[in-house]
């Protein structure tokens, strides 16, 4: 899973010297499109016995004629054959044909669904998946299918309801819980994706991007104690990157590990020196009162990227410290400070805090 943090708003009052608010991270987890085996048209189900007394059969599935079965295997057997010598589009050509003369044969319908994927038409995918889904509701792999590609189509509410249907025939699949619990995130709903990303965990205790992804749902439900622990395994169980660093040290910001928060965003910032790291180090270098750096950090963000403003509150409020600290001789770090926090409200206008401390000391 890739670990994309959002950026933070980072405002402050003189006084504090350190009203640096981190924003919280988002990490979603990528959806992992497995290649399934695909099945073939189930046998007709014997005459169901009668209904005891209370309970209410479901609905019987429509009988298929011996010949209709068997209408549209050639051309799907075709298609798979196709489909694995990469050649994608007349694949499609022979799963649609194979549809065209048996419109009941999932296996069609879901390799239809995959040629699609590859080829990237994933709205004539998802089609695809949903007709396989409502042919078959207990076919596992058309409801797991169908609920990726809604995810990846941002049509989040449906692939939840769809992942929930997958868990509910396979309760125990990684995949699924794992791509349910960010699915919740993606959809602004941490505490609902807490239960499936750590049943995810507990089917697969060393699996890294799962225990990124539960480390983002304690963040966003600020339990910051517990994500510090989970992004600590991911970072040991998989390979370091940028984004689960920057989420670490997040946490170890919000839980006042400043020391612990200054060495990992250096890490970062060799790794990828964007301006997000520079000003997330900025910020916990002036936490631990290490204005120099603090400020060089700042600026370093705002050179990287003139418009990332928070750099921009970073510089300002670095600027009015050593003003005061200095006794308030140096007019020109005041008006420096002063003019750079002006320049953030222009790019932001949103910022109560900074509109305050200007009106404080211009």
């Amino acid at each position: 899973m890739k670990l994309a943090p959002r950026s933070s708003t980072w405002t402050c009052t003189l006084l504090a010297m350190a009203g640096l608010t981190l924003g919280a991270s988002t990490l979603t987890g990528c959806r992992a499109l497995d290649s399934f085996q695909l099945g073939r048209q189930p046998a007709a189900k014997p005459k169901p016995e009668p209904t005891p007394p209370g309970k209410v059969n479901p609905l019987p599935k429509p009988s298929i004629p011996s010949d209709q079965a068997v209408a549209g295997t050639d051309a799907m057997n075709r298609a798979r054959i196709l489909a694995d010598q990469g050649q994608v589009q007349d694949a499609i050509k022979e799963f649609e044909k194979a549809i065209e003369e048996n419109p009941l044969l999932t296996g069609a319908h879901m390799g239809l669904g995959e040629a699609q994927l590859k080829s990237g038409n994933v709205e004539k995918a998802e089609a695809a998946f949903s007709k396989a889904a409502a042919l078959e509701p207990k076919n596992f792999k058309a409801q797991f299918m169908h609920a990726s590609v809604l995810q990846e189509m941002g049509r989040l509410n449906e692939s939840i309801r769809a992942y929930i249907r997958a868990i509910n025939l396979r309760p125990e699949d990684f995949q699924a819980n794992l791509n349910l619990g960010t699915a919740y995130l993606q959809a602004g709903e941490p505490q609902s994706a807490l239960a499936y990303s750590k049943h995810a965990v507990e089917i697969k205790p060393d699996n890294g991007p799962a225990r990124a992804n539960l480390g983002v749902v304690y963040q966003s439900l600020g339990r910051h104690e517990e994500a510090v622990v989970e992004f600590q395994q991911a970072a040991e169980l998989t390979e370091l990157s940028p984004e689960l660093l920057t989420n670490l040290a997040d946490s170890y910001g919000r839980t006042k590990r400043y020391e612990e928060m200054v060495a990992t965003l250096e890490q970062v910032v060799e790794m990828k020196p964007t301006a997000l790291a520079y000003e997330r180090l900025g910020s916990g270098q002036f936490r631990l009162a290490l204005y120099d750096k603090s400020l060089a950090s700042f600026r370093k963000a705002a050179q990287i990227d003139p418009n990332h403003y928070p750099a921009l509150n970073g510089i300002g409020v670095c600027l009015l410290q050593q003003w005061v600290s200095g006794g308030q001789a140096e007019l020109a770090l005041k008006e420096e400070g002063l003019s750079v926090l002006r320049q953030s409200l222009r790019i932001e206008k949103n910022q109560p805090k900074v509109m305050e401390l200007l009106g404080r000391y211009k």
